[in-house]
């Protein structure tokens, strides 16, 4: 319970003080021009949040980054809140957060406006990132390879584990990536994620770690006070890469990373939809499945609402958290 209640007020002090840094941020961003540059084949209504500052994702970053580095360090006076385990995805957030603001400012500010780093680019720094960590997780965390719901022992998988976890950490980097497209709708998703993570974490008695997500999941909820339809601020490529990229090596150190299909399912989703878009547009000469990819503009062009859509969505996302949780206990 002591755990539970440390955890939860990590919670609180990284949404308190996402809170305060919030509006500096604003004024920041908006002192520089920093705004959202809105793609003309997007959703008429979405023109209404050209000029949006964007980079939002720094204000989750700060925060957590702070009060990670802070504990880490109270362990020179011999007390024990956070461990050196949480300095791998600690450092995935701002490697990837790094990369989101390069594409975020090379959309708004550089040579490519409006369209951001080279995809190629990206995803190439992407898979040289994730090689990184997973030898990190493979050879020096020494980090469960997997857990099949059911079973309760680890099951090896030998050195198939780095092109698989190299595999999630990308996929769901650009997943939550392919999320980011309406207000409060990542932030909300994200937030759900480390929830069910940080709790599959303290199921396997990985209580630093645990902490950290809950960490995450005050400073998400802090950003989404300004992120809230009609949303202030736009999280970006800052946030949505390394949110997305934490969330998979946060499932890939409990080994509990079979259940993130439940977990993640709307980015999932919303990837497929993007993928099954490109495939069905070449294979018959110019057609379309959806109205607009990914999944939640196509939704959008059908009638619901940007608020229903979102809040539908979350509460697909709630449901697969839980079930995600639930198959991590069996």
């Amino acid at each position: 319970m002591n755990q539970i209640s440390l955890a939860l007020g990590l919670t609180g002090l990284s949404f308190v003080l996402a809170v305060i840094w919030g509006p500096p941020l604003l004024r920041v961003l908006r002192h520089f021009n920093i705004g959202k540059v809105i793609r003309v084949e997007g959703p008429e209504r979405h023109f209404t949040k050209m000029g949006t500052p964007t980079m939002g994702g720094v204000m989750i970053i700060l925060p957590v980054v702070l009060v990670t580095l802070l504990l880490n360090s109270v362990s020179l006076f011999g007390l024990t809140v956070l461990g050196r385990s949480v300095l791998l995805p600690m450092g995935v957030m701002v490697i990837f957060a790094v990369l989101g603001a390069i594409d975020d400012w090379e959309g708004v500010r550089g040579r490519r406006r409006g369209l951001g780093m080279r995809a190629r680019t990206k995803l190439a720094l992407q898979i040289i990132f994730a090689l990184i960590v997973v030898i990190g997780l493979y050879y020096f965390l020494d980090a469960p390879q997997m857990y099949i719901p059911g079973e309760r022992r680890e099951v090896e998988i030998g050195l198939w584990y780095i092109p698989i976890a190299m595999f999630i950490i990308v996929g769901g980097s650009n997943a939550m990536n392919f999320t980011d497209g309406l207000d409060g709708l990542a932030g909300l998703i994200a937030a759900t994620g480390f929830v069910a993570v940080g709790a599959i974490a303290i199921l396997h008695d990985q209580i630093f770690l645990a902490r950290f997500c809950f960490t995450v999941v005050g400073a998400t909820f802090g950003f989404l006070w300004f992120n809230v339809h009609p949303a202030e601020l736009i999280m970006g490529d800052t946030g949505s890469l390394s949110l997305g990229a934490v969330l998979s090596v946060v499932a890939l150190m409990t080994g509990e990373w079979l259940v993130l299909a439940a977990i993640a399912i709307i980015p999932i989703s919303e990837t497929i939809s993007v993928i099954l878009q490109i495939a069905y547009f070449k294979l018959t000469g110019g057609r379309r499945m959806f109205k607009m990819a990914p999944l939640h503009h196509h939704f959008e062009l059908s009638g619901w609402s940007e608020t229903q859509v979102v809040q539908r969505f979350w509460l697909i996302g709630l449901m697969g958290a839980m079930i995600g949780v639930a198959l991590a206990i069996v």
